[in-house]
């Protein structure tokens, strides 16, 4: 059948993250274990077009893999989607060149994190629960900040094996929604707990616990023990992939 890249999405609290671990149930363990049954249990391997941490979800997502048995497209859509585990779900399956790959072709990546002001069940694992209200045009005046600055070592998770910092952040911003705040961010690659971060130090803003020059500081500082804490896992969101042969 060739190489397909696999459009789809994934609620991943009872996930630990995108990347097998051992032991430990993973959205590319769940995937590659369905794939390689329907190979007559012969191992099939699967390329995600990032890792997200444990408890992270993504709501467009690609991963590419050789299918090295005759099936279409869409018989191949339906199997997945009937074996998977419920809280992923295949969107498309799409061919693509020999050479096309779900990690490295990638131009752009889209997140969003959640907040939520109110206690509601029905969100309480996609959302993080934050009470008060938050300065949005501090918080947005901080996103300009985000676009002038290449280095993000302040945001990055310390040990993590990287050639380095840098980070084309393109679009960045806050938004009020009618149940909390919503934090966008483009980038052509994001770091370790870049985003969860970033929101965590933003927050400290919109509270008025942090200026704006502060935070200049903190991006200068490449020190990630001179940022806030980072976020909850529940409320970010791998929200857009941009490749260039991939037109919505």
């Amino acid at each position: 059948m060739g190489r397909v890249f696999i459009k789809l999405a994934y609620k991943g609290t009872n996930f630990f993250g995108w990347q097998i671990q051992p032991n430990e149930p993973t959205v590319q363990a769940e995937i590659e274990r369905v794939l390689t049954q329907l190979n007559g249990n012969n191992e099939v391997k699967i390329t995600g077009c990032g890792r997200t941490d444990t408890g992270v979800h993504a709501s467009d997502y690609y991963a590419h893999c050789d299918i090295p048995f005759e099936v279409s497209n869409e018989k191949l859509k339906f199997k997945l989607n009937s074996m998977l585990s419920k809280d992923i779900v295949v969107h498309d399956i799409l061919g693509v060149e020999k050479d096309a790959h779900a990690r490295f072709d990638a131009e752009k990546r889209t997140y969003h994190y959640f907040i939520h002001q109110n206690k509601d069940p029905f969100i309480q694992n996609v959302s993080w629960e934050r009470h008060g209200e938050l300065d949005v045009s501090k918080m947005n005046e901080a996103c300009l900040s985000l676009l002038k600055h290449e280095d993000f070592e302040c945001f990055s998770k310390v040990k993590t094996e990287v050639n380095n910092f840098n980070c084309n952040v393109t679009n960045a911003g806050w938004v009020k929604s009618d149940k909390g705040y919503i934090f966008t961010i483009t980038a052509n690659r994001f770091l370790r707990n870049m985003v969860r971060a970033i929101v965590g130090t933003m927050v400290e803003i919109g509270e008025g616990k942090l200026s704006n020059e502060e935070f200049e500081k903190i991006l200068d500082s490449k020190n990630r023990s001179e940022a806030g804490q980072s976020v909850p896992a529940r409320g970010l969101f791998l929200a857009k992939i941009d490749y260039p042969y991939i037109k919505d």
